[in-house]
């Protein structure tokens, strides 16, 4: 691959690179010299499971490490404790280091779904942050000020509405730069919105007398929805943890323009192969047929074994010949002689976690009621009254309304 395809490839969906002679500098360095860029993303394990939308640090990963650099995976495991206040306007309740570690495992088990494990460099932020002392951390702080601070706009907001900042949170961005610093980084990989926190690792290497490194951001991948980010809290994610037939119908959900934008973001299709693909959309091939490729290859990427075209074949025999689950459960709920809130029922079926999902759903138009879109979120459901219903692609359930003290 000549030298400006490998710009094109690592810089593929980048929301911005600071300083972009630098980067481009960097690389040809690196290729003239023989030697390797140590390329850094840091994750903080506060949870468990993935979603989509964390794996695009990953793909960036992913596509340095087969341009042949080092691909440093950092498992923020000192500073997950902490929690990073970016984007939260009220301080994050901290968690135990065992409560991290538990987390921090499952990283482990998912990432190398995306990584190739034999190329990846593990690191653990504590192996430094541990043995920095008090000393250490005086001095740290001593490179920065609170002004400083405060231009950071969710410390400035929560400043200027009276609410708390607590005096941990200013150490964050901190220690975070200084893994910079630890790991002598050459570039650092983050979301939008931690560009204050990589700029100050660039800052904290000058004071330590490295190289700054290079950062580069990625954006915020939408949910399902096409306007939020991807969240649970949501209800708009795909899991990576999700079984296959689940995350191929929420993929085949979203809409023929989400679909170009996951292609950039999520695929590991070269570039020229996408543009041919709109090409072919362009002279009409139908979009649900490049967005089921789509689907093949994540699902693919996150199961293996052929489970891709598996659930394509599924999907095919469910929504296009119009068949039905076979093991779909069936529920009996108790109901008032007035009804029940289709919200509550679904809740109550295990369809949903909460009766606000349930309202965005519906609004969403992704709630089916005897195969008919359901769109009215007041709806309720009488007694005595027997149907099928379905949440997004794959949740279905066959339901009995039961009077309450009735037989």
């Amino acid at each position: 691959m000549s030298f400006d395809a490998d710009i094109a490839e690592l810089t593929r969906g980048s929301e911005e690179i600071l300083p972009a002679k630098d980067f481009e500098a960097r690389l040809r360095e690196a290729k003239d010299k023989g030697v390797t860029l140590r390329v850094k993303a840091g994750f903080d394990p506060t949870a468990k499971d993935l979603h989509l939308g964390h794996t695009l640090l990953l793909n960036k990963l992913r596509a340095f490490q087969e341009a042949g650099h080092e691909a440093i995976f950092l498992i923020g495991d000192f500073t997950g404790m902490i929690g990073d206040p970016t984007g939260k306007n009220e301080t994050r309740k901290p968690l135990t280091r065992e409560q991290v570690q538990e987390n921090a495992e499952t990283y482990k088990a998912q990432v190398f779904k995306i990584l190739d494990p034999e190329k990846t460099t593990i690191a653990f932020n504590s192996h430094w942050l541990d043995g920095l002392g008090a000393e250490g951390m005086i001095r740290l702080a001593a490179q920065h000020t609170v002004a400083r601070m405060l231009e950071r706009d969710d410390f400035s907001k929560r400043h200027a509405a009276g609410q708390p900042i607590s005096m941990h949170e200013f150490l964050y961005p901190l220690l975070q730069g200084y893994d910079s610093v630890a790991l002598k980084a050459d570039v650092e990989l983050g979301g939008t919105d931690q560009k204050f926190n990589l700029l100050m690792g660039r800052h904290l290497q000058s004071a330590f007398n490295q190289r700054p490194q290079v950062i580069m951001t990625s954006p915020i991948l939408e949910g399902l929805d096409g306007v939020n980010k991807m969240s649970k809290s949501l209800g708009n994610y795909i899991g990576v943890s999700e079984p296959a037939q689940e995350m191929f119908g929420k993929i085949m959900s979203i809409s023929d323009t989400l679909m170009w934008r996951y292609y950039e973001l999520l695929s590991f299709r070269p570039l020229a192969d996408i543009a041919a693909l709109k090409q072919s959309a362009s002279e009409g091939l139908n979009p649900r047929d490049i967005k089921m490729e789509l689907g093949v290859e994540l699902v693919e990427r996150f199961h293996g074994g052929g489970e891709g075209a598996k659930a394509r074949e599924q999907f095919v025999a469910q929504f296009t010949k119009g068949a039905l689950p076979e093991d779909i459960r069936e529920v009996v709920i108790a109901c008032p002689a007035v009804g029940l809130a289709l919200t509550k029922v679904l809740k109550e079926a295990g369809l949903v976690g909460s009766t606000s999902e349930a309202g965005r759903l519906i609004e969403q138009r992704a709630v089916r009621l005897d195969q008919q879109r359901v769109e009215d979120r007041g709806l309720a459901l009488m007694p005595g009254q027997h149907c099928l219903l379905q949440v997004g692609a794959r949740r279905y359930a066959r339901v009995e309304m039961r009077l309450v003290g009735g037989v």
